[in-house]
Parts: C-alpha cells; sequence; structure tokens
C-alpha cells in the first residue's frame, strides 16, 4: 500500500512544485474547487485506494484476521505490551486520516471540519470493508501492486509529461 500512496504523493508534489504539507494545503484553501480530489482526481483515487491497505482493516486485515485469534498479538502479548499495541493502532489511523485530509481534501480550518471530513474518510474504510470480504496475502499484495500502482503511476505521467 505505500507504493500506490508514494506516486500519489509524487504526483501532488509535481502538482504544487513542493512536499510540504502545509504548502499543499495552502494551494487546496478557498473552495472545494481548489481540493486535490477536483484539481487531481487521480492521484486521489490513488491515495484512497492505497489508504485502504494502510488502515489494514478488511479486505486487508491479513496480519489480525478474525479466524486465526488463537495466534498472533492478542494470545503472545500480556496487558501491558498489548494495550500499548492496540492504542498505537489507533493513534497511527487518527494520523493517517489527518494526513489524507490535508494532502486530498483541503485540510481544515476548524475541528469540527477535521472531525467530519476525518469520519468520511474513515466510513470510505468501513463500507469497503463491509462490502468485500478479506483477501488472502497473495491477492491483497497482487491488488495493491496492479489497480491503485498503476492509477498512481498514471497520476505521476499526467502531471510530469
Amino acid at each position: 500500500s505505500e507504493v500506490p500512496f508514494a506516486l500519489a504523493v509524487i504526483a501532488l508534489a509535481a502538482q504544487h512544485h513542493t512536499l510540504s504539507i502545509s504548502q499543499i494545503v495552502a494551494a487546496q484553501q478557498g473552495g472545494i474547487a481548489h481540493w486535490n480530489m477536483v484539481t487531481n482526481p487521480i492521484a486521489t483515487i490513488a491515495g484512497m485506494l492505497a489508504y485502504l491497505g494502510m488502515m489494514m482493516h478488511s479486505p486487508f486485515d491479513v496480519h489480525m484476521a478474525p479466524q486465526e485469534i488463537p495466534v498472533g498479538p492478542p494470545t503472545e502479548y500480556n496487558s501491558s505490551f498489548l494495550v500499548h499495541l492496540q492504542s498505537n493502532r489507533s493513534v497511527f489511523a487518527s494520523a493517517k486520516l489527518i494526513l489524507f485530509m490535508n494532502l486530498f481534501f483541503g485540510g481544515a480550518t476548524s475541528i469540527w471540519e477535521m472531525i467530519i471530513k476525518t469520519f468520511f474518510i474513515f466510513e470510505f474504510c468501513v463500507f469497503v470493508g463491509v462490502v468485500f470480504p478479506r483477501f488472502k496475502v497473495e491477492q491483497s499484495i497482487r491488488w495493491l501492486l496492479q489497480v491503485p500502482a498503476l492509477i498512481g503511476v498514471l497520476a505521476v505521467v499526467i502531471y510530469l509529461v
């Protein structure tokens, strides 16, 4: 999932001539017509498809498969280590939501706008997880390297040519 996300970020960097998140957010100010979702929809599609893999929810929840609970972190760590492991996943998920909001959806000017935008970004992940079953490891790698990666390459080519 990192390859398509990196390609989406490279496309945004080529579009805005910077890798600075604050400058990318500043370039999106002025309404929805300036958001990267509208000005660079192909990079947004690649980034959002990569986001599905980055969040490690269904269908990409290979490492924490519900059928394989007798093995893995829930049984290998005691409570103090497990709470750090689980809270780290929550904090990292929040950071990814805010990053995606800033890169593709115009940032936020208030806490309420941030909450609403990140809620809908997260709901995209939940919706896909409900609709699609869990992938096997080879299926998820194959899908991430074919569909979103090719879309990411297309987004980079469009802004570099």
